[in-house]
């Protein structure tokens, strides 16, 4: 079958295909045409496993953590994927101390990750992660590419300054610079 429709049956974009097919995890070959050709056959295609990852920034936002599950849920019903493993995380996106998140990165039987948002993931670096599980035959699947909302940028704003103070500055010196931070740039 052509690497397009390869890649259509299972639910990737062509790019990840070829990917695939580059990093020689497909059997396959291109034909004079440029055209690629997959040999393996329908039983041999790999099942995706697929994991949904949610994360919210407080403990006061647990109502949205529960409505994102339920939404990418769905979103993967429709896919026709079944959900293999649900995370759920409480944590700044800022924060590249997130246990749970860390466990679904190095887990390489998720082939799909499904997250709401880029900056669900992260807030700062998607692409780098993006691109390296595709180096594993892996993929990040965004459900909702609109920008995020004014309230979690703002939120991700001050995990930032906080972070910086606290490596900065002692512990009681940090939270008096985030303060007077926040104050400069009116963040309530």
């Amino acid at each position: 079958m052509k690497l397009s429709e390869y890649a259509h049956k299972l639910g990737i974009t062509y790019r990840t295909a070829w990917e695939w097919y580059r990093a020689g995890r497909l059997e396959g070959y291109q034909m004079d045409t440029g055209t690629i050709i997959i040999t393996e056959d329908d039983k041999n295609v790999r099942m995706q496993t697929v994991a949904i990852y949610a994360r919210e920034s407080s403990l006061k936002n647990r109502k949205k953590l529960q409505r994102q599950i339920e939404q990418l849920t769905i979103y993967c019903q429709a896919k026709g994927w079944n959900v293999d493993k649900v995370v759920k995380e409480i944590g700044s996106g800022v924060s590249d101390e997130r246990p749970l998140l860390l466990d679904l990165l190095n887990d390489d039987t998720i082939k799909i990750i499904v997250v709401e948002r880029k900056e669900t993931l992260t807030c700062f670096s998607f692409n780098y992660i993006q691109n390296l599980l595709v180096l594993q035959g892996r993929r990040i699947e965004v459900f909702n590419l609109a920008d995020e909302d004014k309230d979690e940028m703002l939120n991700n704003l001050q995990s930032t300054i906080d972070a910086v103070c606290s490596q900065l500055y002692s512990l009681q010196e940090a939270k008096q610079k985030s303060l007077k931070i926040r104050k400069v740039i009116e963040i309530e």
